[in-house]
């Protein structure tokens, strides 16, 4: 579904990611471990088009993104991708249906349409009785499913996740773990995932390690 080939990424003088390859299949789980400084997350950003690449292709199907104007890789990445990062960037003032609709809406797709998916999606992760909360009223592992149900509201091809479980306890972060898979499972989701998580990693389907900016 996604080929990534000979990426470089120069940051001033400093050469973060020195020729990456990386092939994702639909309904993959792949983990990226690695040291801190490594190019993980650079990489991660890079396959999400919120950073672009000084050197190398990425190919999304048959679209290849690195020859896209701003413009379209906005469009593209709000249609295609989901993004889970370790904090999760809930908006404090709206309710937890609200920040989950909020990448439909960008969409222009139908407020009530939008609704029912965000009410579907928040039910699903077993928060259909907190709708109507707003972050400060929720746990910090219901405030990443909220996080999780905003990064599937357009359904997209691929969900990244950079550190989803390294702000969360042990419990808790076990509970997302298992919902990665359940994800898995029920929609054939696939999932990049940055994560220092040794048990995470060794659950997904395949996991690339990173050292000064290769896979190794």
């Amino acid at each position: 579904m996604i080929k990534a080939s000979n990426i470089h990424k120069y940051y001033g003088k400093l050469h973060v990611l020195k020729g990456v390859d990386v092939t994702i299949n639909n309904g993959d789980v792949i983990a990226i471990t690695g040291k801190s400084g490594a190019g993980k997350t650079t990489l991660l950003h890079i396959l999400g088009t919120l950073d672009k690449t000084d050197e190398g292709t990425i190919l999304y199907d048959d679209v290849l993104i690195t020859e896209l104007s701003d413009k379209l890789i906005s469009r593209f990445r709000n249609e295609n991708i989901g993004f889970i990062f370790q904090f999760h960037h809930l908006l404090n003032e709206f309710t937890a249906l609200e920040n989950v609709c909020i990448p439909a809406l960008i969409a222009g797709k139908d407020r009530t349409v939008s609704s029912n998916r965000g009410e579907e999606l928040l039910d699903y992760l077993g928060l259909g009785d907190r709708l109507a909360h707003k972050p400060s009223q929720l746990s910090g592992g219901e405030q990443q499913r909220v996080a999780i149900a905003r990064a599937l509201i357009n359904s997209p091809k691929i969900v990244l996740a950079d550190e989803p479980t390294g702000n969360l306890d042990t419990a808790t972060s076990e509970d997302i773990h298992q919902l990665i898979f359940r994800l898995r499972s029920d929609f054939n989701q696939t999932f990049v995932i940055v994560t220092h998580n040794e048990d995470l990693a060794q659950r997904c389907d395949k996991t690339l390690v990173m050292a000064d900016g290769l896979i190794t």
